[in-house]
């Protein structure tokens, strides 16, 4: 028998134990592990259990955290980003998993479809993202080629699975991430899905939170989302560990009152003061000792670097005070530039001279490799056309490059009118003449040179607009080129060679690609990339081969050359298209080599003045013969032939064609010491951006 105090126990015991066991299962857990694997953690109101607010999946065997089966890459304040592997055949009913009670895809996502059978809604997704990143799939079948879903971007907005189904299109290609970084760049995330999430009802943050509310899609109600205002960590939330500062705030009066742990007694006070004050002087004077030494070495271990890669040639080190001096402290007022690698600012060194100051970003991971790179290839060439390098500095940690000043600018700034007044044809011709010449030598160095960024902000103009070519920051040797393949392109969007995109491997021909996209940056004076255009016309050089191939060039010259007033004005322009074309053509074995470039170039800057000889030239072989065989001709240099043909005809030639102005054949004449430059941006690390959109 129980006696009657053995079973008040016992139905106690039970009692408690229900109630134990009802708190652990509702329970939120939130800790993933698996044998042999660290234990990974998630924030709420994240969790691996049903009564977590947003329950995730976790894998029992490698303790991966997944959507639905998607592998998730981060976990942030307001979305996750979840991968979408590249599939051919994955039903579009799949994205349907991107879908819960408290989180879908955001409209910041551009949705990869296949086999539609009507165009989807229109993608702001530049193409070639896609085309670059994809073009090895090849999916076969009817309809097979990738269209893009995007819905207007706007704050709060979260894609439709609804409106995706009635695209008509069956399979779920892939995804791209689209994000703002600021006005005039844009950063993707390829093969990637952004789902925002949120918890319904009204706001339950902690007060050191910030709460954002939204309208969930699902319900149509109001639902929020917490983060932590700047110097708190934690999740936000009420109902998870709310936010707490990073260091713990100790006042003076806490700590008096011994609520900090410390003690309440002056002696004891004076005493630490004077013991924390020692320790802080002496490990003061140590840290310095510490860091003079450290700055000493690198600065002879970068010495040591300039010197080996500049072997018998010695690039000026200027001390970082008369750098600093020379720029105003870096002041505003001097910056003229700010690129992907550093800003650029014009100073005067103590001898007068004004210079063009490049400082290097210390973020920049790879900016002591790129600094070397460029001292290393400006101090082994020599040509007129090439910006000179002045010297550099490398004290205190930074590392700066100066170079002569350009006071008209960049290419690109005279085309867009951004500076100066606009540049007539003829202008336009020398300048893309000398560019060629220079790009043309670095090719014909031994090993040869490839600059592998070429574009009309990297081409700087001196008073009297001749062509400087700039920025060797990506510029490597041709025989180290042809056996390196790099991880992902290198350059500027709307430049970069389309094959590159295939083999990831570079040639003088990809030179030659960017430098059709300058001529026709220089015929039309719009940019290389301009998102305001038309989506079929972002990038310039799809434009201008449609309209070449349609022999429609006239409606894209840029009307201030005003071609219909001078018949040689609209024959050259047309000649240099023609070039363009060639230089832009697909496979590059089928574009002219940059020595081939420069010679037609040449022949159409010459040209006017050669049909103004015509006559002289038809009349009057018979009496040069004599004087002129065709083979001595040949072998004396063009402005040496034309100036001795004018001299007979009684001709004046123009100051260009002069042999005795280096701007014209004498690509071997000495560099002027008093041409200055003004740098542009430099460029940004691009994977992939950019062309028109797919649909």
């Amino acid at each position: 028998m129980i006696s009657a105090a053995h079973l008040q126990t016992l139905i106690l015991t039970i009692f408690l134990l229900r109630h134990v066991c009802a708190a652990t299962s509702a329970a939120c857990l939130q800790s993933c592990s698996a044998p042999n694997q660290p234990t990974r953690h998630v924030p709420y109101p994240f969790g691996f259990s049903p009564s977590c607010a947003i329950q995730l999946n976790c894998s029992s065997s490698d303790a991966a955290i997944s959507v639905n089966g998607f592998p998730i890459r981060t976990i942030g304040s307001d979305s996750l980003l979840v991968s979408l592997e590249a599939k051919c055949n994955r039903s579009i009913q799949t994205f349907r998993s991107f879908f819960g009670s408290n989180y879908a895809p955001t409209s910041n996502n551009g949705i990869l479809l296949k086999n539609c059978s009507r165009p989807a809604t229109p993608c702001k997704l530049p193409s070639t993202a896609v085309r670059t990143n994809f073009e090895l799939y090849d999916c076969g079948g009817v309809n097979s080629s990738v269209s893009c879903y995007s819905e207007n971007r706007t704050e709060e907005r979260f894609l439709s699975y609804e409106r995706i189904l009635e695209s008509e299109c069956r399979f779920l290609f892939s995804s791209i991430s689209v994000e703002s970084v600021n006005v005039s760049e844009i950063s993707l995330d390829v093969q990637v899905v952004q789902i925002g999430w949120w918890i319904e009802g009204d706001c339950r943050c902690s007060e050191d939170a910030i709460c954002t509310e939204l309208l969930s899609p699902v319900t149509r109600q109001g639902a929020y989302r917490c983060r932590c205002r700047e110097g708190f960590i934690g999740d936000g939330f009420l109902d998870g560990e709310g936010c707490r500062k990073e260091m713990p705030d100790c006042g003076a009066s806490r700590f008096l009152s011994g609520k900090c742990g410390g003690t309440s007694r002056w002696v004891s006070i004076i005493g630490g003061i004077a013991l924390g004050v020692t320790l802080m002087t002496c490990g003061g004077l140590f840290f310095c000792l510490i860091r003079r030494r450290s700055s000493v070495r690198a600065e002879r271990s970068t010495k040591r670097l300039i010197s080996e890669a500049t072997g018998s040639i010695r690039i000026p080190i200027h001390p970082y005070r008369e750098i600093e001096k020379a720029t105003s402290g870096f002041s505003d007022k001097r910056r003229l530039g700010t690129g992907a690698y550093g800003t650029v600012y014009s100073g005067k060194l103590q001898n007068d001279e004004w210079v063009a100051i490049k400082r290097i970003k210390r973020t920049y991971t790879d900016s002591m490799e790129q600094v070397m790179n460029e001292i290393k290839l400006l101090s082994s060439v020599s040509h007129p056309n090439l910006v000179r390098l002045l010297g550099c500095s490398i004290e205190k940690g930074e590392q700066i490059l100066v170079y002569e000043f350009m006071p008209n600018g960049t290419l690109a700034e005279q085309l867009q009118g951004t500076r100066g007044h606009g540049l007539p044809w003829a202008t336009r011709l020398n300048i893309a003449t000398e560019t060629a010449r220079a790009i043309s030598y670095l090719h014909s160095h031994d090993p040869p040179i490839f600059h592998r960024d070429i574009k009309s902000s990297n081409i700087l103009l001196d008073y009297n607009l001749k062509s400087k070519v700039a920025d060797f920051g990506l510029s490597r040797l041709g025989e180290v080129e042809f056996s390196h393949i790099s991880t992902a392109p290198q350059g500027t969007p709307g430049y970069l060679d389309p094959q590159y995109h295939q083999n990831f491997q570079l040639s003088d021909k990809s030179d030659v690609y960017s430098f059709g996209v300058v001529l026709v940056e220089i015929i039309t004076g719009l940019k290389a990339v301009d998102f305001s255009r038309h989506q079929d016309e972002v990038n310039l050089a799809s434009l201008v081969i449609d309209r070449i191939g349609k022999g429609r060039l006239d409606e894209i010259i840029d009307p201030f050359l005003e071609p219909q007033s001078d018949p040689w004005i609209l024959s050259s322009i047309h000649k240099v298209a023609e070039l363009a074309f060639r230089c832009l053509t697909y496979h590059r074995d089928m574009r002219p080599t940059m020595s081939e470039v420069l010679e037609e170039l040449e022949q159409i800057r010459i040209a006017r003045f050669l049909e103004s000889d015509e006559r002289y030239f038809s009349t009057s072989a018979s009496n040069r013969s004599s004087s002129y065989s065709s083979s001595s001709l040949s072998e004396k240099p063009l402005c040496i032939v034309i100036k001795s043909i004018a001299a007979q005809n009684n001709r004046t030639i123009p100051r260009w064609m002069d042999g005795n102005d280096a701007n014209f054949m004498n690509v071997d004449s000495p560099v002027s010491v008093q041409d200055p430059w003004l740098s542009e941006q430099g460029s940004p690390s691009a994977s992939s951006l950019l062309n028109n959109v797919i649909h």
